[in-house]
């Protein structure tokens, strides 16, 4: 791994030490549950413990990373509960998104929700999970985009890594995959309809709802892949 000069601008520098880790993260090379070496992973990156220290800090904040005084920083599992809050929250944000967007919804971004969705369809054709993955982030991004709140939208981005690049899986649920796709046609009918009510209410409790979603949860994330912290 390239190595990184301490000396230069310290904003710059937390940011690549923060996307360094996060690289790791995504990789699986920081193994979820278990305490991190911060001076092998010093050593390795080239840099003092300051922007190490202060990028685990933010890594905190976002849920990656816990810091346990004395004892030190353990990266995050994720459990039921968990993934339950997260899908809550991010039900909570989009649904909230679809509801103010009204004015700014095109036909041109219906059209490249579609775009998207047929996409995501052909990727999975070829057991392309990630460019599903892909295609499927793209959708949700078009109405994101419309939005003005920065971090809501900043926020959700979040919540999806710690879901799903924690580490990044290989393996897929198709049948989860593809029961996504219907629920995407039935909100992108809704928003036909201009029925933006009715539209952030299935964001909310249909598409987000981890009650609707947990047996293809459970299937995806698996038992044996499901810890909880120390």
């Amino acid at each position: 791994m390239d190595t990184m000069d301490d000396s230069v601008d310290p904003g710059l520098l937390r940011e690549r030490v923060y996307g360094k880790l996060k690289e790791l993260l995504n990789a699986g090379k920081l193994k979820p549950g278990a305490f991190l070496d911060l001076s092998a992973i010093g050593k390795e990156l080239g840099l003092s413990r300051t922007p190490l220290r202060d990028a685990l800090i933010r890594l905190e904040i976002e849920g990656f990373v816990r810091i346990y005084p004395r004892r030190g920083v353990m990266v995050r599992s994720l459990d039921l509960p968990t993934i339950k809050g997260i899908y809550e929250q991010i039900g909570a944000l989009e649904s909230a998104v679809v509801w103010n967007m009204g004015p700014k919804f095109t036909a041109e971004d219906a059209a490249r929700m579609r775009e998207y969705n047929e996409e995501a369809q052909a990727a999975l054709d070829r057991d392309d999970f990630s460019g599903y993955y892909q295609a499927n982030l793209a959708f949700h991004g078009v109405y994101l985009g419309l939005s003005d709140n920065a971090e809501l939208v900043r926020s959700v981005e979040i919540l999806k890594e710690r879901l799903y690049d924690f580490p990044r899986r290989s393996g897929f649920v198709k049948e989860w995959e593809l029961v996504s796709l219907r629920e995407h046609g039935e909100l992108l009918a809704l928003l036909d309809r201009r029925d933006f009510a009715a539209a952030s209410d299935w964001v909310r409790d249909v598409h987000w709802s981890y009650e609707s979603q947990e047996r293809f949860i459970k299937r995806y994330y698996s038992e044996g892949a499901l810890r909880r912290e120390v």
